[in-house]
């Protein structure tokens, strides 16, 4: 098993003809991800490495069986997109795109929430699954098969803690990117609750930052009886209250989303707090075995 998407998950890209599109495309296409189609308004009957594009996904899916969509269309049209996805019954959007406006967003998830759908973002690196899919823009060679999962807010961080338990051979089962804005679709608590239920997975590694109460929810919800042993890195430690740190979600407001609320959250809940990155190997060998 793996969580959201394997080896069978038929993807479609929205924005397949354009340079960040099309570029990761081809890298999800040579990693083994089963891209079915793309889709490019105006630009239906082009191929992009060998895959047909479509003018909507509505024309896509009446020729091809999807299960997802990997979104990298431009902020502006990036509501529109999902909420095409989501419309004609896409289970998995994954949103890539940056500085898509707040209330977007917002009505994004709320869609999502009420389709039943998964939106990943947006302002996400994706969900890989290694050795068997991968949605998004993560470098799939820093990741190998294995039974710890990874989620996520910071794309850089997660890549350097996977990159440090791959090459202690610690493998992953899937690692995921919850998304750097202030609103998104799934949630460090929703990615427990997978990771839970998956057999694959043996514990968790947590990467949080400072803004939001995310991170904090989590610890919440692995103080009520979170069934897997959590390891978790929190970013910020020296972020200045008020100064908005790389993500527009990493911001500290009235006191409110610092690094050490939720250090101490996530102790008190019972997870495992390391202090940087590269003490990962050392306590996950202890923690997971």
């Amino acid at each position: 098993m793996a969580i959201l998407a394997d080896e069978g998950t038929k993807v479609i890209i929205q924005g397949i003809t354009g340079r960040v599109g099309s570029a990761q495309a081809k890298l999800m296409l040579d990693y083994g991800t089963r891209i079915v189609a793309g889709v490019t308004p105006g630009r239906g009957g082009q191929e992009v490495h060998g895959i047909p594009v479509y003018d909507s996904v509505e024309e896509a899916l009446k020729e091809h069986e999807a299960d997802a969509s990997v979104v990298f269309v431009p902020a502006s049209a990036a509501r529109d997109s999902v909420f095409e996805a989501i419309e004609c019954g896409l289970r998995l959007v994954v949103v890539v795109t940056e500085r898509i406006p707040i209330h977007d967003a917002m009505r994004m998830k709320a869609l999502a929430d009420a389709k039943g759908a998964v939106l990943i973002g947006p302002n996400t690196p994706g969900i890989i699954t290694p050795g068997r899919t991968k949605l998004g823009i993560m470098p799939g060679n820093l990741y190998r098969r294995g039974d710890i999962g990874i989620v996520a807010r910071s794309a850089t961080l997660a890549y350097e803690i996977a990159a440090n338990l791959t090459e202690a051979g610690m493998g992953q089962s899937t690692c995921l990117g919850i998304g750097g804005d202030r609103v998104t679709g799934i949630t460090f608590v929703d990615a427990l609750r997978l990771f839970e239920e998956d057999e694959e997975t043996r514990g968790v590694v947590l990467v949080g930052e400072i803004g939001r109460r995310v991170e904090e929810e989590a610890a919440d919800y692995i103080r009520e009886g979170f069934g897997k042993p959590v390891l978790a890195f929190i970013a910020g430690r020296e972020a200045i209250p008020g100064k908005r740190m790389g993500h527009a979600g990493a911001i500290i407001e009235g006191g409110k989303g610092t690094a050490e609320s939720k250090i101490e959250a996530l102790r008190r809940a019972g997870a495992a707090v390391i202090d940087r990155p590269s003490e990962v190997v050392e306590v996950a060998r202890d923690l997971f075995r």
